[in-house]
């Protein structure tokens, strides 16, 4: 499904580590908040382990996560994002833990996202050349799991009630980083503000190199599509809304 009528009026983006976002679901991000779409994101880590200088140790952390978080908020500036929230856990030790969960759900609870965009759980391999960052695995698992059941349920958490947290059913989980597709985003028009965004992380990647990566990946996700650049989503519907209805009807009618 070519899923470029559906702007929600508020979305949730959760990943491990700044520039995670940019790089696999910026351009959806760009074009929903030029759509009015309110996004608030939600970044796990500061990413204060991403450097590996050899005149760097330890006590550079702190500075790092500091100049991270500046990258982020720059790349999100670009994107039209106007909330970030920074969660602060360790870089290179998360893992799904219920205290990570409890804190997402809140975040759900909170804002009441209509869609929730995550990294794929499940994803171990990219290619025969990138081994998937334990990190992306563990914000993914604990997002996944902080939409459903958590942030649905009402007496899970329950003690989120007394803080003033009611329950909230998300509509619809972007996962992406799959090969289980079944919704293209185009984002022909909204891949150089991705670009442009990834760029500001300038102390992790060469911002010369990274348009012609963007092209290529997104050309690829494409392939198949009535559209030349797209980010592949396998998208949950976990409450029934009109536009998927119809969905549903025009597919029983073919």
């Amino acid at each position: 499904m070519n899923n470029n009528g559906y702007i929600p009026q508020r979305a949730m983006s959760i990943y491990a580590h700044p520039d995670d976002q940019e790089f696999s679901i910026g351009g959806t991000l760009a074009k929903w908040a030029r759509s009015g779409c309110e996004i608030i994101s939600v970044i796990i880590t500061s990413g204060d382990s991403g450097s590996n200088d050899p005149a760097k140790d330890g006590s550079y952390k702190k500075e790092l996560a500091e100049l991270r978080e500046k990258e982020q908020l720059a790349a999100n500036a670009i994107l039209g994002i106007k909330e970030t929230i920074f969660l602060r856990y360790p870089d290179g030790e998360l893992e799904p833990t219920i205290e990570l969960r409890k804190d997402l759900t809140r975040l759900i609870r909170r804002y009441k996202p209509e869609a929730v965009f995550a990294g794929n759980p499940e994803a171990w391999f990219y290619g025969d050349e990138y081994l998937n960052h334990p990190d992306h695995r563990a914000a993914a698992r604990a997002a996944c799991e902080a939409v459903f059941p958590s942030a649905g349920s009402r007496l899970m958490f329950a003690d989120l009630l007394t803080e003033g947290y009611e329950p909230h059913d998300v509509k619809r989980l972007y996962i992406h980083g799959t090969d289980k597709v079944n919704t293209w985003v185009d984002i022909s028009e909204t891949l150089e503000v991705k670009i442009q965004a990834l760029q500001q992380h300038v102390s992790q990647i060469d911002p010369n190199e990274v348009g012609k990566w963007m092209h290529e990946w997104a050309e690829e996700e494409a392939k198949g599509q009535e559209m030349k650049y797209a980010e592949a989503y396998k998208v949950m519907f976990l409450k029934k809304d009109e536009e998927k209805e119809e969905v549903e009807e025009e597919k029983a009618g073919t």
